[in-house]
């Protein structure tokens, strides 16, 4: 289930045909074991719009967390930015080594940094986070040394510089790792299935009507599709674009 939520578009091929079919089953199956009669239509269809209620209701919901987890993990971007970027300018601070020694590594993290907002390779992504944990490592080793050897509040500020980026790299982590549960994307697409089931059975004539139980398969899947493309952070057509990052980027190499 997770794979087909890393690749929207599967999503919506497969939550089409699951719907499709659903409606189909709907109107040539059900409908010959008991066609509804004229009394029990209008029951039918109060039961039929509460189902097709929650649904819409279920996708509003899914919607606004998909969009939530995208605008946290947009200000997670900016925050590694001015960690970084912050960081950055208090090296000077450290002894003419060490702020060469930094400032290079800082260019290094960043580039890294903009590598995991861009690219949709996982085994990638894997070692992008290997060498950003050993950067990481190596970079606070630089600010710890000296914080060490000479204690005094201007060396306090590189190190509480370095644990901002740290700590913000981690929310960003996070943030990648928070997605819409999957119990709720099963949940939806039962309530789809049995939506489209029950506009199937409710045809008056399914023959005639074939054409018009693809209308509903194909909204709910495009829904299905926006939900899994904003909720997949590193797959899909609309990602976070790390323009912060890349600015700062240009403007480091600037200096």
């Amino acid at each position: 289930m997770i794979f087909f939520k890393d690749y929207p578009f599967i999503v919506f091929i497969i939550s089409f045909f699951l719907l499709w079919f659903s409606a189909l089953f709907g109107a040539f199956v059900l409908r010959k074991w008991r066609a509804p009669d004229t009394v029990t239509r209008e029951d039918f269809s109060i039961v039929q719009a509460s189902t097709l209620s929650l649904l819409a209701l279920l996708i509003g919901f899914s919607f606004s967390m998909s969009i939530g987890r995208y605008d946290q993990r947009k200000n997670y971007e900016k925050e590694e930015t001015n960690a970084i970027g912050t960081e950055y300018l208090r090296a000077e601070l450290l002894p003419a080594n060490e702020t060469v020694k930094l400032k290079a590594m800082l260019k290094d993290y960043l580039d890294l940094r903009i590598l995991f907002y861009t690219t949709s390779n996982k085994q990638e992504l894997q070692q992008i986070n290997k060498r950003t944990a050993a950067l990481q490592a190596d970079m606070w080793a630089v600010v710890r040394e000296p914080a060490k050897a000479q204690p005094s509040p201007i060396g306090s500020l590189t190190v509480s510089g370095m644990n901002d980026v740290l700590n913000s790299q981690r929310h960003t982590q996070a943030a990648w790792l928070n997605r819409i549960p999957i119990a709720a994307t099963v949940l939806m697409t039962l309530i789809a299935m049995f939506g489209n089931a029950m506009l199937g059975y409710s045809s008056r004539s399914p023959e005639s009507e074939r054409r018009l139980f693809l209308l509903l398969p194909v909204i709910v899947s495009i829904a299905f599709l926006l939900i899994m493309d904003i909720d997949s952070p590193s797959w899909g057509i609309i990602r976070v674009v790390p323009d912060n990052l890349i600015s700062l980027a240009e403007s480091l190499r600037g200096q």
